[in-house]
């Protein structure tokens, strides 16, 4: 009897402790808010100037959250539509991107196929000069308001393009983008899908993709999530279960909360489970690309090409709030079949200035995939076959930094070549000599490495006092290394040349045509033809040998 009271006693310590600490917890967050709304009070009643009270709460808002992670927002009621837009990929719009290029015009970069801008005939390169009357030249955030509203309304655009100054009717409609805006056949045998997002029905246009090009001879695929970010989680499940079969473990989320605990298996019988895969990633493929670049590496489905994937292995929940406000809050962390969990940085953890860091490579774990691979957590996805970037040359950076590409197009008089496939398109002599020509009566601001580094010589000898002693020899070694714009084009023709193509591919076929227009000198691309031609090599590398 003694044990048994003894027992109770020690289990109602226990639970009057937890209680204890329970409460002072509650106790401490009632107080916090107390010092905050008292400390408000006496701001607003006392500081020299008044006070907007939406601007002062959205920064402390923002930057109580921003002290959690970078997915952990607030949203306002004026950002819902966006949020939405975001989430969906629906809007109402005229269906294009429009950007700021040559100083400060709002230009349209490209119109989505199909949709109004495109049927109404406007092009990339199109200067938006006025909106059913109202100037707004070089005002991009007016020009983006005004192009958005109440589907079937009709709006009437100024525009110019090159010399000419024209009026085009354009309706608002609904927007919805595809998930999929590209898929084709890189070569007889190896086709391509481009996955831009994790939308509603991504997986249903994955799949339709993927029948599509076994139609029409691909016997081996190649899935393009690099610059991916992401998106819903069933979806990713979904895109996984096209090539994994059935009761297959996708994804698991472990969180705070246990109701946030949970995995996620695929529910139907696979599309293909044999076709011979390669995945694309590189440092923007995230969150839902890396569960199904994850997944495809855990079962040996596939092979993974390009560079580490970004690393956010954190799951978010949108929760509403008062005022028709809403939060997206970091709820779990998913792990991928092996279990290991992708997130690259610790923000539980910061350093003294408040700064995080990423995940050290010592304290990161080994996993296996089913053949037994090695996988690790903590850093992202890894490629099983690492490509390097393309690294341009310095003149070559200038000249995109000037936007020189996008501007000569758009002042050329004569007419663009008509062809059939961006993939025809040829850069001739006569139009690169142009080019270089055209080039030379704009400013284009470009410098080595080595220029950097003697510029920051200078800097600090005149710093210490002691410029007059080497003046003379930094004068002369300027002079050596000085830009020659034309030669320098010239050394980078090669570059030159794809990016002229590259332009002229999305001025006739748009978005499309840019890809295709890459595929001869994609990096990733080739490396992944390489091995999915080669099926001894394919085999083994998902073998681990």
């Amino acid at each position: 009897m003694k044990r048994i009271l003894l027992c109770l006693l020690l289990v109602l310590i226990v639970v009057s402790a937890a209680s204890i600490r329970q409460n002072d917890k509650y106790f401490e967050i009632l107080k916090n808010l107390d010092i905050f709304a008292t400390m408000y009070k006496e701001v607003n009643a006392n500081y020299v100037d008044d006070l907007n009270p939406n601007t002062i709460m959205r920064t402390g808002i923002d930057a109580m959250l921003e002290s959690l992670d970078p997915y952990t927002v607030y949203y306002s009621e004026d950002q819902i539509e966006d949020v939405r837009t975001e989430n969906t990929g629906q809007y109402g719009g005229i269906g294009a991107t429009l950007g700021e290029r040559l100083n400060g015009g709002v230009y349209v970069l490209m119109p989505d196929k199909g949709f109004a801008a495109d049927k109404a005939g406007l092009k990339r390169g199109d200067e938006i000069v006025e909106v059913n009357g109202i100037n707004v030249k070089n005002d991009y955030d007016k020009a983006a308001e005004y192009l958005r509203g109440q589907v079937s309304s009709k709006l009437n655009l100024k525009i110019k393009r090159a010399d000419q100054t024209l009026d085009i009717e354009v309706g608002l409609e609904k927007i919805e983008l595809p998930n999929v805006p590209y898929f084709g056949m890189v070569n007889e045998e190896v086709g391509l899908i481009k996955l831009t997002g994790f939308r509603p029905n991504a997986s249903r246009e994955v799949r339709s993709a993927l029948r599509d090009l076994k139609k029409e001879g691909a016997t081996s695929v190649m899935l393009d999530l690099r610059g991916n970010g992401g998106g819903l989680l069933n979806e990713a499940v979904n895109i996984s279960n096209l090539f994994i079969d059935k009761d297959e473990l996708v994804v698991t989320t472990k969180g705070k909360l246990e109701e946030m605990n949970a995995s996620y298996k695929t529910l139907n019988a696979a599309t293909d489970v044999e076709i011979p895969v390669a995945v694309l990633i590189n440092s923007t493929s995230a969150s839902a690309s890396e569960i199904v670049a994850g997944v495809m590496q855990d079962y040996d489905r596939g092979i993974l090409v390009g560079q580490k994937s970004y690393g956010k292995g954190l799951v978010q929940r949108t929760m509403p709030l008062s005022y028709n406000s809403q939060m997206k809050v970091t709820i779990a962390k998913y792990y991928t079949p092996s279990g290991r969990c992708i997130q690259a940085i610790d923000y539980s953890t910061r350093n003294e200035d408040g700064s995080v860091g990423k995940i050290a490579d010592s304290l990161k774990t080994a996993f296996k995939t089913n053949n037994g691979r090695l996988v690790y957590d903590g850093g992202g996805v890894d490629p099983d076959f690492t490509t390097e970037t393309r690294a341009f040359s310095p003149v070559t950076l200038g000249l995109l930094q000037s936007d020189a590409f996008f501007g000569f197009y758009n002042q050329l008089k004569s007419p663009l070549p008509q062809l059939t496939s961006a993939r025809e398109i040829e850069i001739s002599g006569e139009l690169y000599n142009q080019f270089v020509a055209w080039v030379q009566t704009q400013t284009i601001d470009y410098s080595s490495k080595l220029q950097r580094e003697l510029a920051a010589l200078k800097d600090l000898a005149r710093e210490s006092g002691q410029l007059a002693q080497i003046e003379s020899q930094i004068n002369s070694i300027e002079s050596k290394i000085a830009n020659d714009l034309v030669a320098d084009i010239n050394a980078a023709k090669d570059e030159v040349e794809f990016l002229l193509r590259e332009e002229m591919a999305a001025r006739l076929f748009l978005d499309a045509g840019r890809l295709e227009a890459s595929f001869d000198s994609d990096v990733d691309i080739e490396k992944a033809i390489s091995v999915l031609s080669n099926q001894s090599q394919y085999s083994a590398t998902l073998a681990g040998q």
